[in-house]
């Protein structure tokens, strides 16, 4: 089933969760991109209610969300975790309103469309209600892997990541600033947030091990990319990994093709491609770094070359503001692709 309600030029959009580091980075997006909403409705839990955010140089006052908050609301941006999206979505739905949906809940479901703009534009406007944004890690490969799938179809993808704490919101932030604290104090370090202290350490261990052995944040990036590509054809490996850096997620991505396509090729499509900015110039020691790209929108491109395991390999690694691309401002994308 598609939906028939079309959105108003100037619709009335509600942020849920506005008050977590997602939905506060949701309402800078759509004040710093003019999304032209008529309202802007700040929506979280009880506990919040009351308190305000800035917006537009005032302040919106936020309001607890109950099913109840969804009435008259065309666009529903939702960052409040998965549990929240199913408990509101027939609600949201209900109310006529579209639901971008910030949680891994309805991502695989049958019907709603997982969408990066630009990679699978189209796919946004077949919804029935929902649409799902995409995995933070999954959004950033996938933006720099199409160009290259456009110019040679790819057969292969290894993917190994460096997600920031940003990645477990706040929360995560706020650990790796307590911990890194405690440790040049010499104190001991408290660890909730993580499984393991994330101060000056790597932990191979994001989300839920599976009965494989991998973890869920793993499979995500697995079938994600499957049916964001809209082939089932890909194989692809990943490893995910949480480092000691604020905000950014870093990849190092190798991939086999089905045919030939030259450094010099994948160089021209990348430069090329929506959503790609290259900074690649090893000579001059340029190349995407996280620790200096918060609060950009691109995925950085750079170390790009050959492959030589494979007959028809290529070797990049790519970096993008996790808050950002991957997550809030794929989200706004998404609500501007609906407008008429």
């Amino acid at each position: 089933m598609s939906w028939s309600k079309p959105m108003p030029a100037r619709p009335v959009v509600a942020v849920a969760g506005a008050t977590g580091a997602v939905g506060r980075e949701m309402l800078l997006v759509l004040e710093q991109r003019g999304f032209p909403a008529r309202e802007v409705r700040l929506l979280a839990s009880a506990r919040s209610a009351g308190s305000t955010l800035p917006f537009k140089g005032g302040e919106l006052v936020v309001e607890e969300m109950t099913a109840a908050s969804f009435e008259g609301v065309d666009l529903a941006l939702f960052a409040a975790g998965g549990s929240v999206s199913e408990a509101m979505r027939e609600a949201v739905v209900g109310a006529g309103a579209v639901m971008v949906d910030n949680s891994s809940a309805f991502r695989m479901e049958e019907g709603v469309p997982l969408v990066v703009p630009e990679v699978n534009p189209d796919a946004a406007r077949a919804h029935s209600g929902v649409i799902a944004n995409p995995n933070c890690s999954t959004i950033q490969m996938v933006v720099a892997l199409a160009p290259l799938h456009r110019a040679v179809p790819l057969k292969r993808v290894v993917v190994s990541t460096y997600q920031a704490a940003s990645g477990a919101g706040a929360g995560g932030m706020d650990e790796l600033y307590g911990q890194t604290r405690q440790f040049l104090d010499g104190k001991p370090l408290v660890v909730a947030h993580f499984a393991h202290q994330i101060a000056f350490n790597c932990i191979p261990h994001i989300d839920v091990f599976l009965d494989d052995a991998s973890t869920k944040e793993e499979w995500k990036m697995v079938v994600e990319t499957k049916k964001i590509m809209g082939t089932a054809g890909i194989e692809v490996a990943a490893n995910c990994v949480r480092v000691p850096v604020l905000r950014c997620h870093a990849e190092m991505v190798n991939v086999e093709l089905t045919a030939a396509l030259s450094v010099e090729e994948a160089r021209a499509a990348l430069a090329a491609a929506p959503g790609v900015v290259l900074v690649d110039d090893p000579a001059a020691k340029l190349y995407p770094m996280p620790g200096l790209l918060a609060g950009t929108d691109a995925t950085y491109v750079g170390r790009l070359r050959k492959d030589p395991s494979v007959a028809f390999g290529l070797s990049f690694w790519c970096v993008a503001d996790q808050l950002r691309k991957g997550a809030a401002l794929n989200a706004v994308q998404i609500a501007e692709l609906l407008l008429p």
